[in-house]
């Protein structure tokens, strides 16, 4: 999937190790190239956090990263070069890492007892305002929809059983997909909509112009 501007690709492999899904933006005036790994077992609310903040126009204030983590009590430290924020129950985890030489790179994920999990990582040069839109979907209380048999056997996940008409699934997704497109509309049109600067007419002079008497 390609934006209509061709500055930002977004592709699902599930074929190849690690697999999962990869968004590249290409560089232009304002950003470098950057790219996004999400692995495969990431779950579809972050996925799509981090998406939908591709349609949304920026904020005008300075996107922070650690914000919306620290506003859900999560624990954040400075280990050495890298700063870590770690979720209360640890089972989360974000880090910015930089290496001796000078390297950085945005690390995240999370693991339950067993090692089940998933990670995902940012370069170092990824739009601020898409790393926070990821932070706040990873840190969001907000309970999850996932099918009977499909929740992991963990003491730390309360589930509860509600009723859903596939009618409602289907509404939910037409809901998204509209926002999504109402977004990337308003966007192209306010391009679009902005003053050019166009030359003034240039009106000729002639040198063997004679002066009338």
């Amino acid at each position: 999937m390609q934006s209509p501007d061709r500055q930002v690709r977004i592709v699902y492999d599930p074929y190849v190790l690690p697999g999962g899904w990869t968004i590249h933006g290409a560089a232009n005036g304002l950003n470098q190239e950057w790219s996004a790994h999400l692995g495969r077992q990431t779950p579809v609310e972050i996925v799509a956090g981090l998406t939908d903040a591709l349609t949304r126009p920026r904020s005008a204030h300075a996107p922070n990263v650690w914000a919306p983590v620290q506003e859900q009590n999560w624990h954040t430290r400075f280990e050495g070069r890298h700063y870590t924020a770690t979720s209360p129950d640890e089972n989360a985890w974000m880090h910015y890492r930089q290496s001796p030489e000078g390297e950085a790179m945005w690390w995240t994920g999370a693991k339950d007892r067993h090692g089940n999990g998933w990670t995902a990582r940012f370069t170092p040069s990824t739009p601020m305002h898409l790393v926070q839109a990821f932070a706040a979907e990873l840190a969001s209380p907000e309970p999850v929809m996932r099918p009977r048999g499909r929740v992991p056997h963990s003491d730390r996940i309360r589930t509860r059983s509600v009723s859903v008409l596939p009618s409602q699934l289907s509404a939910w997704q037409q809901a998204r997909i509209t926002a999504a497109r109402a977004a990337t509309w308003a966007r192209s049109s306010a391009r679009s909509a902005r003053p050019r600067t166009t030359a003034r007419p240039h009106t000729p002079t002639s040198s063997s112009a004679r002066t009338r008497r």
